[in-house]
């Protein structure tokens, strides 16, 4: 295949290489690309289209990710054999098509994105839900406040203190369901000139955040510490996105030192912050919880945000922002009619959850629990001596693999999907993919598994790529 005919339409809110990735994706399912077809190459396709050839790799990026294509060392992308992947209705009207997938059969998944539902606290849940209902409260029938429900910012603010070394009062917090609306809030809080510094690696929806709001931004190389300042002045960000308790995906803790350089940086001029992201620093299993970073700044340079996603689950959609006074005033002025989209109701029950000490008991448990499971898996792995390198901090939900095998990225997602295991290539996370380091890097999490299915999984990962 030489070329594809492909439309790009530029007023769409869609970033373009997502439009081409889902043009070849349904060229695919439909059977008019056929299997073992060749892709056209990055260089063709990029001068066919007049898109940038980092474009083009983002979209075959994604294709290969979702096993659609393979990419084959010196030879070029081609098509994957997808059997009845998509059946077709004659009955159904124009436009109203059912589209039914053959998922890959897996019997393991090492998602990084859930948690342990055996030991969710359902039964305590239940209660708390039917007390705040039972007790004909007619202010559950009410907006409420646009920032949150105050008593459960008060309780957040005060765990934040504790636990984080957080300095903040209530009326600093913002509720919302999901850190993605807290990034949006803050965009239209800032000048849109306003240019944010994103870490390479980092957390993949960032970036869509960005480019689907028009706000410009870069991306800002990491090293084991986080964040470098040599490659922070070259981008002339003026707000950093970091992840400085437990980076995402490299799961590297940022040290002090860097810490401070970063704050000082922000100290240097008036229109720089830090957008401190603390996703999961409520596990720590070994040693001292390392402080959040906004319990240094003393100038009001650090934007706090948190979730509840990882401490109970992705399904409780309560994340909460904190803001330095001075943004606190500016977003009652301008942003205040924005209505908090995190139901009333939801919002009462997890403050009995905190208020009433459950939270905290349920913290420590799962804390115990996730340690447990990072141990079995570190030692599965490591008893397997075939020279599979753990890396990461002894913290969190997940960890990476450097596998040396001789085997791609491409090749072990592949390999190991094809044996039922799911797991994940650390190059989707590079928007500068120039960075992305050699030998390849798999990511794995392992709260959603069982400590029986980690053992299962890690001796199956091992036929597959040994």
């Amino acid at each position: 295949m030489d070329v594809l005919t492909f439309t790009i339409d530029a007023h769409s809110k869609i970033p373009i290489y997502h439009q081409l990735y889902s043009f070849i994706k349904l060229e695919i399912q439909s059977g008019r690309i056929n299997y073992n077809t060749k892709l056209p190459s990055k260089r063709k396709l990029s001068s066919y289209l007049k898109l940038s050839q980092n474009t083009i790799q983002t979209a075959y990026d994604q294709l290969i990710e979702e096993g659609y294509v393979v990419s084959i060392e010196r030879k070029g992308f081609y098509v994957c054999k997808v059997d009845n992947i998509i059946k077709l209705d004659a009955q159904k009207e124009c436009g109203e098509i059912d589209y039914k997938y053959d998922k890959p059969d897996i019997e393991y998944d090492f998602s990084y994105n859930g948690v342990d539902m055996q030991n969710f606290p359902f039964k305590t849940w239940r209660k708390l839900t039917k007390d705040v209902i039972n007790e004909y409260d007619k202010e559950l029938l009410q907006l409420g406040d646009p920032q949150g429900y105050y008593s459960l910012r008060n309780s957040i603010a005060d765990y934040l203190h504790q636990s984080r070394g957080v300095n903040c009062s209530a009326d600093q917090i913002i509720i919302s369901s999901g850190v993605e609306f807290l990034i949006q809030m803050l965009i239209q809080l800032f000048d849109r000139d306003i240019i944010y510094g994103i870490e390479n690696p980092g957390y993949e929806k960032l970036n869509l955040v960005f480019a689907s709001n028009h706000a410009k931004f870069k991306t800002v190389n990491i090293d084991e510490g986080g964040m470098m300042l040599e490659e922070i002045i070259k981008s002339n960000a003026d707000i950093l996105c970091i992840t400085p308790s437990h980076q995402f995906p490299s799961g590297e803790i940022m040290p002090i030192n860097r810490r401070v350089q970063i704050l000082n940086w922000a100290n240097e001029t008036s229109g720089r912050y830090i957008i401190e992201d603390d996703y999961d620093s409520e596990f720590k299993y070994s040693g001292k919880p390392i402080p959040a970073m906004q319990g240094l700044d003393s100038n009001e340079k650090v934007i706090y945000m948190g979730a509840f996603s990882k401490p109970l689950s992705p399904a409780v959609r309560v994340s909460y922002m904190v803001l330095p006074a001075h943004l606190t005033k500016k977003y009652i002025k301008n942003l205040s009619f924005i209505i908090c989209t995190v139901p009333i109701i939801d919002q009462k029950v997890l403050f009995r959850f905190i208020q009433d000490g459950y939270f905290e008991r349920h913290l420590n448990k799962m804390r115990n629990i996730y340690k447990r499971k990072r141990e079995i898996l570190v030692k599965n792995i490591i008893e397997l001596n075939c020279g599979i390198e753990v890396i990461g901090a002894d913290a969190g939900l997940h960890l990476l693999l450097r596998v040396n095998n001789g085997m791609t990225e491409d090749q072990l997602v592949s390999s190991a999907l094809l044996n039922g295991i799911k797991v994940y290539g650390i190059s989707k996370y590079y928007l500068d993919k120039n960075y992305i380091k050699k030998p390849p890097i798999i990511l794995i999490g392992y709260a959603t598994m069982t400590e029986s299915e980690i053992c299962k999984a890690v001796r199956k990962l091992y036929k597959a790529w040994f």
